[in-house]
């Protein structure tokens, strides 16, 4: 191999390396000046900070936070602030302001959004006609459920959804759509409607439980459901919250019957806000879109209503031989304290309750406690809608085993569909 030599990068292009030319050495560019081309235009000078008084520059800091002032308007202030104190912490906090402003966060509303400033509302000027605090929850979530259904396109409205419930001893559904689903909602709403003397949605068509009228509501459409049905039951709803604030507090005594069972108005209204929930929840995981709990207020009143509820439903578990009388029964008259589970529901909207295990009639009492749940609150709300396995539901559990499996099995059998 022979050695590199500088000669050899001079040699002709055409590879003899003995032409005789002089070595290809690219000559220098020429200027712009030598080639007569025009110059380029000058940049522009820098900006020059304002002369500008302080009371001017103290006004521009809201403008300055925004970045809303002109370049030699911004140099000014960030030269002022470089030598006042007092602007300089003025301008941090209109900044963290600002910050505030643009949070990068989901754009859904808070489910509370709308209660607190209703309530603000209220405080300056109270209404002429309240809303009764147990009609609250109902009212907030017909308006959230509404709030999702102006949200979705045509299409969606044809989307599969299953409902889910818990038959007393195992989980069962029914395929529906969204539209099919509001269809459910507005025929069993109807049966608090009927109780207020307002109109049937189904007609003159007898009052049944819930599952008998959505099915009589289905069957008697011609076609499916379409985004039609939100109107019906959208107006519905509206007649159900300005009927109940008219009667006035005192008609939450009224009765309302489900068929096979019957709840008190102000029962009944807590009932229908957290079916409203738990299916507006299964529309809005139909659809991908995002859906939340309902205020911890309401969300503990609807948990106290099932709380309450329980002990009925263990009776009726146990008459039907779905549950265990205990190892050690202690049955005792209506108004005395017998053998309780406590039921410790976590969370926001969650407390604490002693559920009579052998009486509905029976006061909980903690000197007679045999076993003690505990519960996230939207957990415990899954499980009485029948979303839960009640094997699967309870975070924590201490005592009577059968009296945990009982209550558990029986907070599932408030289900329906």
């Amino acid at each position: 191999m022979r050695g590199w030599r500088v000669s050899d990068a001079f040699e002709a292009h055409d590879g003899t390396g003995d032409s005789g030319l002089p070595p290809r050495i690219p000559l220098p560019r020429s200027s712009v000046e030598d080639g007569g081309q025009p110059l380029p235009e000058p940049a522009d000078p820098p900006p020059v900070a304002l002369e500008l008084p302080h009371d001017v520059l103290k006004s521009l800091l809201g403008a300055w936070a925004l970045a809303a002032c002109s370049t030699a308007e911004s140099l000014a202030v960030e030269v002022h602030l470089g030598d006042c104190g007092a602007c300089a912490d003025e301008a941090r906090r209109l900044r963290e302001a600002v910050g505030l402003l643009h949070q990068p966060e989901s754009l859904d509303l808070d489910p509370g959004l709308r209660t607190r400033v209703l309530e603000s509302c209220l405080d300056r000027r109270p209404a002429r006609i309240p809303l009764p605090a147990w009609a609250a929850p109902y009212d907030a979530e017909a308006a959230r459920l509404d709030a999702l259904l102006q949200d979705i396109g045509d299409a969606e409205w044809h989307t599969p959804v299953r409902l889910r419930w818990f038959d007393g001893q195992a989980p069962t559904s029914r395929r529906t759509t969204v539209a099919g689903v509001i269809a459910h909602l507005l025929s069993v709403d109807g049966l608090v409607a009927v109780a207020l003397g307002l109109d049937d949605p189904l007609g003159d068509a007898p009052a049944q439980g819930p599952a008998g009228r959505t099915e009589a509501f289905w069957q008697a459409s011609h076609f499916p459901p379409t985004r039609a049905v939100r109107v019906p039951w959208r107006e519905q709803s509206h007649q159900l919250v300005q009927t109940v604030s008219f009667t006035g507090g005192g008609a939450g005594r009224l009765g309302v019957s489900y068929g096979d069972f019957a709840l008190p108005l102000h029962d009944a209204m807590l009932d229908r806000a957290f079916e409203c929930w738990v299916h507006a929840e299964d529309i809005a995981e139909a659809v991908d879109y995002p859906y939340g709990p309902p205020a911890p207020r309401h969300l503990h009143r609807m948990i106290d209503l099932a709380a309450r509820m329980l002990p009925a439903v263990l009776a009726e578990r146990r008459r039907a031989g779905l549950a265990a009388p205990g190892q050690t029964p202690h049955l005792v008259p209506a108004g005395r304290p017998g053998r309780s589970l406590r039921l410790e529901i976590e969370g926001n909207g969650g407390g604490e309750w002693l559920i009579p295990l052998d009486s509905p009639g029976a006061v909980g009492s903690a000197d007679h406690e045999v076993a003690h749940v505990a519960l996230d609150d939207v957990e415990f709300c899954r499980l009485a809608a029948g979303h839960v396995p009640p094997e699967e539901a309870a975070a924590g559990q201490l005592g009577d085993r059968a009296a945990i499996r009982d209550v558990l099995f029986a907070a599932a059998s408030l289900s329906r569909m």
